[in-house]
């Protein structure tokens, strides 16, 4: 698809038809897959998908791996894609206990499940990197026959959708807040995607380079004032922070739970119960340690006519992927928070597992 608008535009329209149980094909050099995403299917939108009870199942190598299907070679990529002989006593509800790996304590699995080879490993690549994009549980039920499809995209248009190419100023607004009166709050938007990125311009620009914040969001840390994590005093710490340093900008992204979405993060918070970690937990739902998207932080910058920043952040990674899109990272400065009994174990994980430094 050569049209990169159009491209983006196919995977916008793939991921609506995910979340509302609806079936996508996923086209890709080595063939094509109709899909059904496990998380959103039911009785009647699966037998319409499969009305033989005939299609496989489509999980992670991580998932797998607990279900101790993967090889050594699949195991060591957790996000590689593995098919999964689907049994006649598999029904909806039995694949979302296959898929969802929260449910393992309390749903003893009945297998024992048997992998197929994978005749399509591009396009089945692909379709799991789309539920991902979709913040859904990276599964699905492939079709043996052609079910009608409510969208088909491209394998190299899901590869390269980037969510902050057409980004664009939506409004902006005059907004005092607590720690600065002098502040304005800028909406961002990108057609196709329902979310929609802030940035708080905290202060009055005076020609110094800015400090700014990175901060994804949190509904747990930053509303509901959660101690599983560090987010909300982070949140309001970096806002003083800004504020004592003359001017800056706290661009607020919606990439919940490292990029995973809410719902996800809140599975891994129930796998965290039950004894992994934070890194753990995400790699066991099927996701990356952390599938965030600077790029789009960046394009807010660039559209703010910001091109360099002193980032507020313990992450080295953060620098690094601002720097990869062009934004000049003059300072690193460290933002300490104390732990509590509830997150201290994620502290020293984002510190000993994710390379975290103050």
């Amino acid at each position: 698809m050569s049209d990169p608008a159009a491209s983006d535009r196919s995977v916008a329209r793939a991921i609506d038809a995910l979340r509302r149980g609806w079936a996508v094909e996923v086209i890709a050099s080595d063939g094509r897959l109709r899909l059904l995403a496990v998380e959103s299917a039911d009785a009647h939108n699966l037998a319409a998908f499969d009305p033989d009870s005939d299609a496989d199942l489509l999980i992670s190598a991580a998932r797998a791996q607990t279900l101790h299907l993967a090889n050594q070679r699949e195991a060591a990529e957790p996000e590689a894609p593995v098919l999964v002989q689907r049994e006649r006593w598999i029904d909806a509800a039995g694949a979302m206990a296959l898929a969802d790996p929260v449910q393992d304590l309390a749903t003893p699995l009945k297998g024992p499940y048997r992998a197929l080879p994978l005749p399509r490993p591009e396009a089945a690549r692909a379709a799991l990197r789309l539920a991902r994009q979709a913040g859904i549980l990276p599964a699905y039920f492939v079709a043996r026959g052609e079910p009608a499809c409510e969208a088909s995209v491209a394998a190299d248009a899901i590869q390269t959708y980037d969510g902050g190419a057409r980004l664009h100023i939506a409004t902006r607004a005059r907004l005092p807040v607590s720690t600065a009166e002098n502040s304005e709050i800028v909406a961002f938007r990108t057609p196709g995607d329902p979310r929609e990125h802030i940035a708080l311009i905290i202060g009055d620009r005076d020609g110094s380079v800015p400090v700014v914040r990175l901060h994804s969001e949190c509904l747990t840390g930053d509303v509901l004032g959660s101690l599983k994590c560090d987010c909300g005093p982070q949140l309001h710490a970096a806002m003083h922070r800004i504020a004592e340093g003359g001017w800056g900008v706290l661009l607020y992204l919606r990439q919940e739970g490292r990029g995973i979405g809410l719902i996800n993060k809140l599975r891994a918070y129930a796998l965290q119960d039950q004894g992994f970690d934070t890194v753990d937990a995400n790699v066991r739902l099927g996701f990356s340690i952390d599938a965030r998207d600077f790029s789009v932080a960046a394009q807010m910058l660039k559209l703010l006519s910001i091109p360099q920043v002193r980032l507020l952040t313990n992450n080295p990674a953060k620098v690094a992927g601002l720097e990869a899109e062009g934004i000049g990272v003059t300072e690193r400065l460290p933002l300490a928070i104390a732990a509590n009994p509830h997150n201290a174990r994620y502290l020293d994980t984002k510190r000993d597992r994710t390379g975290h430094q103050l």
